[in-house]
This record gives C-alpha cells, sequence and structure tokens, in this order.
C-alpha cells in the first residue's frame, strides 16, 4: 500500500513560495541538497500539480553550470515516476503521466496499487488531498527566511495534527514531521 506524503520548504511565516513566478527562497547548502537527494532515492514515484512540476522540470536537461550535487539529484528524480493533475497541460516530458481525471480516484487508486512512499508536491494538490483525507504524513521543512506572501504550505484545508518527529536537516532547516490526528 502507498503513502502519500506531502513535504515542502517552506519560510518561516509558511510558505512555500514568493508572489512572483519563480520561487525565491536561496538554494539548499550542500547537506540540505543531499538530503533531498537522499529522499528522491527513496520514494516510489512523485505526484505533482501543474506549477510545481514546471518548475521541478528544470533537472529534466543536464546544464552545463551545474555541479556532481546537481547531476545526481537529476539521476534520482529522472528515474522516478511522476504522475501530474493538471486540466490545463497537454502533456508531459519523460517518466511522466498526465493525470486529468479525478484526483480522488487516482489518488486512492496509486495509493492502493503502488507499494512505498508517494512524494506529494504543490499546495493546492495537497489541500485537495488533505480535504479528501488522503494525506499520510506531512514533512514541513522551515528555513530562515520570511517571505511575507505568496503561496501558504496549507492552501487550503488545516486538518488537525500530531507530530511526530522533529529534525534538524543540513545547514538551515528544520523538518517537523506531522501525521492526521
Amino acid at each position: 500500500m502507498g503513502k502519500l506524503v506531502f513535504g515542502m520548504m517552506q519560510s518561516l511565516d509558511g510558505y512555500v513560495d514568493g508572489t512572483s513566478d519563480t520561487l525565491e527562497f536561496p538554494p539548499p547548502g550542500a547537506a540540505l541538497g543531499r538530503h533531498f537527494t537522499d529522499h528522491i532515492r527513496g520514494v516510489t514515484g512523485c505526484l505533482y500539480g501543474r506549477r510545481i512540476y514546471e518548475i521541478m522540470r528544470y533537472w529534466d536537461d543536464d546544464r552545463p553550470e551545474w555541479d556532481a550535487a546537481d547531476h545526481d539529484f537529476a539521476a534520482a528524480w529522472r528515474a522516478k515516476p511522476k504522475w501530474v493533475v493538471s486540466r490545463t497541460l497537454s502533456s508531459v516530458g519523460p517518466n511522466a503521466t498526465l493525470v486529468a481525471q479525478s484526483v480522488d480516484a487516482f489518488a486512492r487508486r496509486i495509493k492502493k496499487d503502488v507499494e512505498g512512499e508517494i512524494d506529494v508536491a504543490g499546495p493546492a494538490l495537497a489541500a485537495s488531498l488533505t480535504e479528501l483525507g488522503l494525506i499520510d504524513e506531512y514533512r514541513l521543512y522551515f528555513r530562515p527566511f520570511v517571505l511575507g506572501g505568496g503561496k501558504p504550505y496549507f492552501a487550503g484545508a488545516r486538518p488537525p495534527l500530531e507530530i511526530v518527529a522533529v529534525d534538524r536537516v543540513g545547514e538551515d532547516a528544520v523538518r517537523l514531521t506531522c501525521v492526521p490526528s
């Protein structure tokens, strides 16, 4: 059985990005970068909303400015199946499947049919899945930045949660792990 886990970096004031079309966080340092590379290696697949998928497509093509850690993350990310929930996209990139049908039915099906952890990214998608009671775990990665506005981590439903772990990750992040109570 699959486990849907919504985890994203966020500012101290609860935003996953600012008000512009690009993320406003500085890139993670080496240790936090390794953490996310190890994380992506460990997941079964990724369930994305349209906007976060379009941002993550950055990793589809090698870039000359990348270092070894960037290449390592890109290889791990490319290897994972990705399911992209969108009503506006007509196609998606390599190793990705477009989900234009009911997100409810699709999420229930992959939870039943796919073994392991499924990374959920995108606050609007996570809000829909939260309202349906389908998110099994929330991982809030707080970084010491204040954005003052933008897209909040909890973009809709605010579920009652229980903290199950708190740990420092990398140079400048704290991960708060919660489950629905």
